[in-house]
Parts: C-alpha cells; sequence; structure tokens
C-alpha cells in the first residue's frame, strides 16, 4: 500500500471527526476514528517496515485536521493564539495515539484498545482541569445537535458520550479486521454486542426524551441581544450612554409587570468599580429602569469590574494602574441588580487560557501584559474563590460567563449550591459570523440535559436564547441581529446523577490510566533489558 492511501485515510478520519462541530450529525463520530485505527493496526502488524514515528505523523496530521477545521476561527481574536492552540492540541491528541501504538506493538491489540479509551479520556480530563483548559472538542460534544439520543448525559454528562464513541469505533473497527485480515474468530457474537452497544443508549435515550417531564415550577425571564461589534463599537466606537440605552431598550421592548429576571450580556457595563457599586452611574441606569417599570424584576448582565488593593500581595493577579498610584484588580463579572436591595457580584473563574489569563503565572509571569483580554483591558484577570448563586425573589439561578458553560462538572457547584435555572452571558462577537458562536450554543444544550436545569442564554451578539431541561430550544436569536426575546422557563430542584458526582468517568480513566501506563513502562524496559542480556 502507496502513501496515497494512507494520506486519503488520515484525510477521511479528520473529516468525519470535524463534520459535527460544522453542522453534520454526531453519529458520523461512531466510525469517524475507524480510518485511523486502520492505519495503526496495518503499521503494528507490519511493524519491521514501519517505525512508531510514521504512524505518529498520520495520527498527528488527523488530529491537525479536526483542530483546523473545527476551531479555526479563534484566528478572528488572536491569530497567534488559534496558531498554538491548533498545533499544540494536535500535538497532544497525537502523542496518546503514538503512546497507543506503542502499547499495541508490546502488549497486543487487547491491551492497547483499552489504554487507548483511558488514555484518550485522560487526556480530555486535563483539558477541563489544567491551566491551558480546551475542552471544546471533547468527543462527547459531537452530539449537541443529536439531543433525542443523548438524553443519558443526566448519568454520564459528556464524558460518557466520549466514551461510547471510542468503545463503538472500537468494536467496529474490530469486526472489520476479522473480515480483513481474515481472522479465525467467532463474529456472530461480537456483531450482536455491537448492535446492543450502539442500539440501547440510542432506544432508551428516545425514550427518556418523550417521558421526562418537567415540574411546573415557571419563571419568565427577558433575554437581551445588543449586538455591539466587539472590534469597532464595544470599547471605543461607540458611547456608553447609546450601549446603554441600546441595552435597556431591547429589554423594554417586551417587556411586561410578569418578568422575573431580565438577563443582558457578558461585559455590558464598563469600568464598575466594586468599592462604590451601588452608586456607580450604570447601575443607577438600571435601578432607574426597573422602576420606571415598575417591576419587582432583578436585572441579571456582565460587567467589567474592578477592585483596588492597598498592597499588591493581596492578590496574585494585581496590577499597577497606568499611572503607578494605586493597585487593583480586573474582573469579568455578573452583576445582579434589582431596584432595592445592594448589587450582588459572581466573578469568571474558567478564565481563557493566553487571552484573560497567562497560563503557569510562576513560569510566564512576566509576561502578563501581553495577555489581551476579550473586554477591553489587559493582563490576567482575577477569580472568585468560589461559586456563587444568586436569589431574587426565592429564585435561586446559577449565571456561569461565556467560556465557563462548556465546562460541565464547573456547572455542577451552582446545581450544588442550590440553582434551579442557569442564565449564561456571552458575548461571541468576537469569532465573527464563523462555526465557533453557534458550537458555543450547541454546548447549552448538553448543559441542559446532563443537569436538568433549564437556561436562558444572552449573547451580546452570536446565538440568544431559550433551551428547556431536555436540550430543546425553545426560542433563539439570529447571528448579527438586534433583538430581545421574552418567554418562560421551569424551574428544576431536583439533582441528576451526574449533578451529585460529576465527570466520575473521566476520575476512574484517569487512575486506569496511570495504572496502565505503569505497566506499559515496566514492560518496556523488562524487554530492553532482556535485548541487552
Amino acid at each position: 500500500m502507496n502513501r496515497t492511501f494512507f494520506f486519503l485515510l488520515s484525510f477521511l478520519s479528520g473529516l468525519l471527526l470535524s463534520l459535527p462541530w460544522i453542522g453534520g450529525s454526531g453519529l458520523v463520530l461512531l466510525f469517524a476514528l475507524v480510518p485511523l485505527l486502520y492505519i495503526e493496526n496495518y503499521f503494528a502488524r507490519n511493524k519491521l517496515a514501519f517505525t512508531p514515528v510514521v504512524f505518529w505523523m498520520y495520527a498527528f496530521g488527523v488530529m491537525l485536521f479536526w483542530n483546523a477545521f473545527t476551531t479555526w476561527w479563534i484566528w478572528h481574536a488572536t491569530p497567534t493564539g488559534a496558531l498554538f492552540a491548533i498545533i499544540a492540541n494536535a500535538f497532544l491528541m497525537s502523542l496518546v495515539w503514538l503512546l497507543y501504538h506503542y502499547a499495541h506493538r508490546l502488549k497486543g491489540a487487547g491491551f492497547a484498545n483499552v489504554f487507548i479509551i483511558f488514555g484518550w479520556l485522560s487526556l480530555e480530563y486535563l483539558h477541563f482541569k489544567w491551566e491551558m483548559a480546551w475542552p471544546w472538542l471533547t468527543l462527547g460534544n459531537g452530539f449537541a445537535s443529536n439531543i433525542k439520543i443523548i438524553q443519558w448525559y443526566e448519568f454520564t454528562g459528556v464524558f460518557g458520550g466520549s466514551l461510547w464513541i471510542l468503545l463503538v469505533n472500537i468494536m467496529l473497527w474490530q469486526i472489520i479486521n476479522t473480515f480483513i485480515n481474515r481472522i479465525p474468530r467467532p463474529v456472530i457474537g461480537r456483531v450482536l454486542l455491537f448492535v446492543v452497544i450502539v442500539v440501547a443508549p440510542m432506544i432508551y435515550s428516545n425514550h427518556r426524551f418523550k417521558t421526562y417531564t418537567e415540574k411546573d415550577n415557571p419563571v419568565n425571564v427577558v433575554v437581551v441581544q445588543p449586538n455591539i461589534d466587539p472590534y469597532n463599537d464595544k470599547f471605543s466606537g461607540m458611547p456608553r450612554a447609546k450601549q446603554y440605552d441600546r441595552l435597556l431598550s431591547l429589554a423594554d421592548s417586551v417587556s411586561n409587570n410578569n418578568v422575573d429576571f431580565y438577563i443582558g450580556p457578558e461585559t455590558s457595563l464598563h469600568e464598575v468599580w466594586q468599592n462604590k457599586i451601588d452608586y456607580e452611574p450604570e447601575v443607577r441606569l438600571i435601578r432607574n429602569f426597573l422602576k420606571a417599570n415598575q417591576s419587582d424584576a432583578a436585572f441579571i448582565t456582565g460587567a467589567m469590574t474592578f477592585r483596588k488593593y492597598k498592597n499588591k500581595e493581596e492578590s496574585s493577579s494585581s496590577r499597577y494602574s497606568t499611572d503607578s498610584t494605586f493597585i487593583y484588580d480586573a474582573f469579568n463579572s455578573a452583576l445582579m441588580i434589582a431596584s432595592d436591595s445592594p448589587v450582588e457580584m459572581y466573578h469568571k473563574s474558567k478564565l481563557v487560557s493566553g487571552v484573560e489569563t497567562m497560563p503557569f503565572e510562576n513560569i510566564f509571569g512576566f509576561m502578563d501584559n501581553f495577555v489581551v483580554n476579550l473586554g477591553g483591558t489587559t493582563g490576567s484577570l482575577g477569580t472568585d474563590n468560589e461559586i456563587v448563586v444568586f436569589e431574587h425573589n426565592g429564585v435561586p439561578a446559577g449565571v456561569p460567563i461565556c467560556y465557563e458553560s462548556v465546562f460541565g462538572a464547573y456547572l455542577t457547584g451552582f446545581v450544588a449550591k442550590g440553582a434551579e435555572v442557569l442564565f449564561v452571558i456571552t458575548n461571541d462577537g468576537w469569532w465573527k459570523d464563523s462555526p465557533g458562536y453557534g458550537q458555543h450554543f450547541s454546548f447549552a444544550k448538553i448543559q441542559a440535559i446532563s443537569l436538568r436545569r433549564s437556561i436562558a442564554r444572552s449573547a451580546n451578539t452570536g446565538i440568544s436564547g431559550l433551551i428547556n431541561q431536555k436540550g430543546e430550544v425553545i426560542e433563539k436569536t439570529t447571528w448579527w441581529t438586534q433583538d430581545a426575546l421574552h418567554g418562560t422557563l421551569n424551574r428544576n430542584d431536583s439533582l441528576t446523577f451526574y449533578a451529585k458526582t460529576g465527570d466520575f468517568i473521566a476520575r476512574i480513566s484517569l487512575f486506569m490510566f496511570v495504572l496502565m501506563l505503569l505497566s506499559f513502562f515496566v514492560a518496556s524496559f523488562k524487554m530492553k533489558n532482556d535485548s541487552i542480556v
């Protein structure tokens, strides 16, 4: 077989992996890895003719194509960051496949197949936990457009989807391999088991989708999409007074006396100082709006907030003012403003690496001022020490900010603290008219299912919308439009299994991967010593 054939197979695998992120069905993921598994198996069977590095090059090509084809839109905000994220993530992904290939050569296909499952899930888990977190391409996210077949995410979260994809691909490849290489082993049992593993989750999920009933516990919300260009208007071109007028005019256009919450997007308000927050002009403006509407509602919206310190040691993310007269921290915050009570605040804590925070601060802290925040300031942002849940008129609400809405286990923290509904505030205009804002919106459907929480989503631009507890989109806006939605969502105070346990599949996988990695290295060391003797 020539290189062209292997190149075409790797291209096919990369394309199939990409399709769900650019509008295709997630079902293609159930066989997307088969071409890559074919390449790996061929090289392992002919290991004297091919070095592991040759396989790694094809694996890297698959992962590079997948990353580039699905997340190229990061380029709009930061070209350097896009190149680094795409190449670095592809490299990490391909390393897992290289280890899988070594395991296959050394310990056989059975060990290797289990190894790649635990290894891949461990890499995905790493991307939820470390300082360069990037969980965007978690395999389970690929089913965001197939909500009727993933209702079981209420037990497993997104890692259940990743595990399912890996299992199905490996089993399908084993069946195909039996015929290609004429391996003398029983096939009927394998095929039946394969069918059960593919079909059973779909049948259960479809039944759950049809029978799940929300409790009748309504909360009335208004979601605002101001559609202010983040590049040319938001932080320089459009006067702030005009921005606030647009925000409140849109809210007023669909307002009535039954509204419980008005929801505005991320960083709607500018330069709000926390030490005098109740007296800031922007806060007074919103309070006047609520009073003028004779509304007992709360207004939840995003803001860039700032906090002064007496000395720099009070916060690791603090910085000096431009004239060096004081020390302060900057936060990407959510505010809850009511007409007659103090402002409540929550600060975004899952920050975008290299954009809102400098990863590995102890090493790269000297580059902090080169971090460009997508909110109008520079330097690493401050974070909250704990999750905050807002409560107004007896309705507890969690307000994840932008990127945080991708982290399912993090969102369980809002639910554990009593949040009965989630309001996602974001600004997806940085990605311009690209698949990015659509992907971000679709991930909210996964969280609605996993936690069984209705979600209201306010985007400066992108897609704002209302999502029920089954992941169905009740209503949504379109790209690059000024709009406001008024609707009703049901609250829920019960906890799903996933809300209670979080990413247990990932934690188990990490433990098993470490054990298998140790076993692999011991076997490798033993083989090396035996060859010397």
